[in-house]
């Protein structure tokens, strides 16, 4: 899975992670992270998804990290703002008063250049790759955000009815990636209405990652 194959999606709109409302689960379940106005949340592959406009109205900064150029653009004309853009070597930096988008490869990113985030809300990137790239994944997003708590959205089912994404990520996986450096809370779990892409039983969780 590689970056053409994200582009293609975006440019064919397959893109049934993108909702078109804030996730229900972001605002019932984000006060369970103890932030308070003004502190910053990062979202890694955070597309376009409206719970950003959600968090900023919140009074919260926003940090995000996305490879299609084009979600981005149209992010910042959803809200109605013009953003200053900068080239950062392999990344270009999409800024407007509260909220930064950095476009490029997520795995390109570091600290020194994300600054410091108080949490990471994972609502779709960990559960958008596969299986042989998720170590990987959860490596970097602890080494970025210098293991800043995370609130976690993850999808149970069987792989062998479905090919992902989204991708089943069960419980016990994430607990061998970040159990040793978080206590983990199961905050919700229910079953997906009407299957994942309506197609496939699915059980949605959210886990609470606090910092140990």
């Amino acid at each position: 899975m590689d970056a053409a194959f994200w582009h293609e999606k975006w440019q064919n709109k397959q893109i049934g992670f993108h909702l078109d409302d804030v996730n229900p689960l972001l605002v019932t379940h984000f006060d369970a992270l103890g932030l308070q106005a003004g502190q910053t949340v990062f979202l890694p592959l955070c597309g376009k998804t409206l719970d950003i406009a959600w968090l900023l109205g919140n009074g919260f900064q926003v940090r995000g990290v996305e490879l299609h150029e084009p979600a981005i653009i149209e992010l910042f004309d959803a809200l109605a703002v013009v953003p200053n853009v900068t080239d950062l070597g392999g990344l270009r930096r999409y800024y407007a008063d509260g909220l930064t988008i950095y476009v490029g490869d997520f795995f390109k990113l570091t600290h020194s250049v994300l600054g410091d985030v108080d949490a990471v809300y994972d609502r779709a990137a960990i559960v958008a790759l596969p299986e042989i790239m998720r170590s990987s994944y959860t490596k970097q997003v602890m080494a970025i955000s210098q293991k800043a708590d995370q609130l976690l959205i993850n999808y149970v089912y069987d792989q062998a009815i479905m090919t992902g994404p989204p991708f089943s990520v069960s419980n016990e996986e994430l607990a061998l990636s970040y159990s040793a450096d978080y206590a983990m809370t199961l905050l919700f779990e229910n079953e997906v209405e009407g299957g994942l892409r309506g197609q496939c039983p699915a059980t949605e969780f959210v886990w609470l990652l606090k910092r140990n």
